[in-house]
């Protein structure tokens, strides 16, 4: 499973570059025109092709001509994203890109990937450890001493940090909001998700365009577990079986991005999640990735660049429909404000090479992009989680994403991980800024559900506004050996570490 994780940008505070290029894909185009009677390109028969995102004008006149000069450079339309000039490209010709970035109407175009098509990433943190039969019936015995709780809830430490086991007693949600996790594909057939499953609204994006077929959305096998997971820690419902989400009585909506053979999160597919999603009426989306194949996506470079744009102009145009996201922060304990970071890790399609990035000109996608929420990660004891990502002006908000090394809870299993569904009616623990990302987006659907005329940026400010903020930690030598593990910058009410605070279910429905 490639980095399936949790994740955003202030938005009073986004990058001067990236504020610069947010709508890069509707500046004038830089390169040179090339004829329209150019040749068809004549490619062998067994190279191998490459995806490709070809970003235009949105007026039908400029998308005809650039369709006939992809045509032209050996490429095949593959989508087609009118209403944000979006075109999703297979071609075999190693020179598309170069090509087609000359074509007339052509903003910015890129390949997607580094390794070619074959036939036919997320942010949790360390493998699952899936609950027996002993545990389970362990931590029932201790649930059923606090009445109304699920049989599982007890190892829930995180509902109680936020207060989500108070909210839902107050206000559950509204089963008029709807919560999609863009992800891995999520087991609609689980009985705690079941209830709450709203298949209208999910969708299998792989490729670049949305099918909806029945089943679609759900995971390719029990080991695609990631989407199933973080669901359930969002709306996993109150009705007498295994664990409860921070929202119980909210919708949940799956939308597979992940690819079935090396599980990457390629930028079309996502592309597709976005609009798909806006399209169809969903108030929240839930991030727990970065688009492959790059961890960080520089402006210097046209493919990456191609990436940015695509990406970005399709969730702004689900944020201008009224659909809210958020973005884990990242497992790589990097300051996302700071000088310098070393990617060792990109392309993770290929052969990655390491580099040395400035993460105000090379961006985490989609967390870094305006308008996303970016969420980092705490343990029970309200301290940002070892591996969380991190960043002033960058973290908007903090959430339970689990610590199982310096974090331990008194509940039945002693694991500071999160307990959520699984594929199979099962349940497991997991750590990472995945499962952080969608304890914020629960807390919003809380918010949406009782503020239901709340624009996505309104719900951003409500996110903020409700959270409680522990402020910088004295020290943060988690291992004890003297050296600062990561330095928080900022003060009580805005750092590094937290953002503007941790989220507050209980607030949130009062």
């Amino acid at each position: 499973m490639a980095h399936l994780r949790s994740r955003r940008r202030l938005a009073l505070a986004v990058p001067v570059v990236l504020s610069l290029t947010a709508s890069l894909g509707f500046l004038p185009a830089a390169a040179s025109a090339a004829p329209r009677t150019a040749p068809a390109v004549e490619l062998a028969t067994d190279a191998p092709a490459l995806a490709y995102v070809v970003n235009t004008k949105v007026d039908r006149r400029t998308i005809a001509s650039v369709k006939r000069a992809i045509a032209a450079a050996g490429g095949t339309v593959v989508a087609t994203y009118d209403r944000i000039g979006v075109i999703v490209v297979h071609s075999a010709n190693p020179d598309f890109g170069k090509e087609i970035r000359t074509a007339r109407g052509v903003q910015s175009a890129g390949a997607t990937r580094t390794a070619p098509l074959t036939p036919a990433g997320t942010t949790d943190e360390g493998a699952a450890d899936y609950v027996t039969a002993a545990e389970a019936a362990r931590t029932q015995a201790v649930s059923a001493e606090t009445p109304g709780s699920e049989p599982l809830e007890a190892d829930q430490w995180d509902l109680r940090a936020i207060g989500a086991d108070k909210a839902a007693k107050i206000n559950p949600g509204s089963s008029k909001v709807t919560v999609a996790v863009i992800d891995t594909g999520v087991d609609d057939t689980h009985p705690d998700l079941a209830p709450n499953f709203s298949a209208s609204q999910s969708a299998n994006c792989v490729g670049g365009k949305a099918d909806t077929s029945e089943g679609a959305w759900r995971p390719y096998t029990a080991e695609d577990y990631h989407g199933t997971h973080v669901a359930g820690e969002i709306a996993a419902a109150r009705n007498g079986v295994g664990v409860a989400g921070v929202a119980p009585g909210v919708k949940v909506a799956g939308i597979k991005v992940s690819d079935p053979d090396n599980g990457l999160f390629y930028p079309e597919n996502v592309v597709c999640a976005f609009v798909f999603a806006a399209d169809h009426g969903v108030e929240i989306t839930n991030n727990s990735y970065y688009v492959d194949p790059w961890l960080y996506n520089c402006m210097d470079d046209p493919d990456q660049k191609a990436i940015v744009d695509a990406v970005n102009r399709a969730q702004l145009y689900a944020q201008k429909k009224g659909t809210l996201h958020l973005a884990s922060a990242g497992n790589s304990n990097h300051d996302l404000d700071s000088d310098a970071i070393v990617d060792d890790s990109s392309p993770d399609d290929s052969t990655p090479v390491t580099r040395t990035i400035d993460p105000h000109e090379c961006f985490d996608v989609p967390t870094q992009l305006p308008g996303v929420v970016t969420v980092s990660a705490t343990g029970v004891q309200n301290l940002k989680s070892y591996y969380s990502t991190y960043g002033y002006g960058v973290v908007d908000i903090a959430a339970p994403g689990g610590d199982r090394r310096y974090q331990l809870p008194d509940t039945p299993s002693k694991d500071g991980r999160i307990l959520s569904t699984m594929p199979n009616g099962e349940y497991a623990f997991l750590q990472g800024t995945s499962m952080a990302s969608p304890h914020a987006a629960g807390v919003a659907a809380l918010l949406k559900s009782t503020y239901p005329r709340a624009t996505p940026a309104q719900l951003q400010a409500l996110l903020k506004a409700q959270a409680d903020n522990p402020g910088c930690p004295e020290s943060y030598d988690q291992d004890g050996d003297g050296v600062q593990d990561a330095t928080c910058e900022g003060g009580s009410r805005v750092n590094g570490f937290y953002g503007f605070g941790i989220v507050n279910a209980l607030r949130a429905v009062k």
